[in-house]
């Protein structure tokens, strides 16, 4: 990055190291904003990208290949890179809180903390689910599972694009693996909505193809041990079942503690591109 003869002047925040943010570090350190300061927040030294998940589950991509390096992108933009959680911003004192640090203050925030697709109100979630993101956890469970002999029953609840897209990526990494059991796709409604009856009818035949059962207008019930529990009573075999109907934004590391903000996460905001651009007509 070309080194700014100006003063800095201005601080804009990014909390969260996605692929979005990583993007604006990537246009900053090729076309810097004169005056303006650049601090990235995130808890680790590397951020995955999930849009690669698919590919990791399929066994296509290791664990590393999905990292962002941070510290050398935020080399490359010239931006501060603070390692710690956020957990709560002022924006009256206009200044982002991280345990063991003062206040870190800004002129421009942004909040790419991703979502979440757990499902707190499906009774069992919580003790025999897992939700496809945040991508860590499902990454670390997906592997256990996979590892362990025997059948490998697999349920994705969700029959949208992206849980079509994990049903047959697990499905290709059970078979290569030489494991039976199969997997469930599962859906309240019907498959693939929001898309044509083309596409929808080429999606279910490679769902077939690749021995991907599809269960369409069976809600779910509850979970239970190695069982997926529908509304009239049927029970699904499944030892790992994985939520992707659809998402929620990720709240904060302390949601509790993020004071007059603690809602700020679930707004539709501005992009950090159009926000800078407001920045640089001051």
């Amino acid at each position: 990055m070309k080194a700014s003869t100006l003063p800095l002047t201005r601080d804009v925040v990014l909390i969260g190291g996605g692929h979005t943010h990583a993007l604006v570090l990537r246009k900053w350190g090729m076309s810097p904003l004169p005056g303006a300061r650049l601090t990235v927040i995130d808890p680790n030294p590397a951020a995955a990208y999930s849009g690669m998940l698919p590919g990791h589950v399929a066994g296509h991509y290791t664990r590393d290949d999905l990292e962002i390096d941070l510290v050398k992108l935020a080399r490359f933009a010239g931006a501060r890179l603070i390692l710690g959680a956020a957990t709560g911003i002022d924006r009256v004192a206009r200044s982002v809180q991280v345990p063991g640090r003062p206040p870190i203050g800004f002129d421009l925030c942004s909040v790419d903390i991703g979502i979440t697709s757990e499902m707190p109100n499906l009774p069992g979630f919580a003790d025999h689910g897992v939700p496809a993101k945040p991508l860590g956890q499902f990454a670390r469970r997906w592997q256990a599972f996979l590892s362990e002999s025997g059948p490998a029953a697999v349920a994705v609840i969700g029959a949208g694009v992206a849980g079509t897209e994990l049903a047959l990526a697990m499905a290709f990494a059970l078979r290569r693996a030489g494991k039976t059991g199969g997997v469930k796709l599962i859906d309240a409604a019907a498959a693939f909505p929001g898309i044509s009856p083309r596409a929808a009818s080429r999606l279910r035949g490679e769902l077939s193809r690749q021995g991907v059962t599809l269960v369409e207008h069976a809600p779910v019930a509850r979970l239970a041990t190695n069982a997926v529990v529908l509304a009239d009573g049927r029970e699904i075999p499944a030892g790992f079942v994985v939520g992707a109907g659809g998402g929620a934004a990720a709240g904060l590391a302390d949601p509790d503690r993020a004071g007059p903000d603690r809602r700020l996460h679930h707004r539709r905001c501005r992009t950090a591109q159009q926000r800078c651009g407001d920045l640089r007509r001051r």
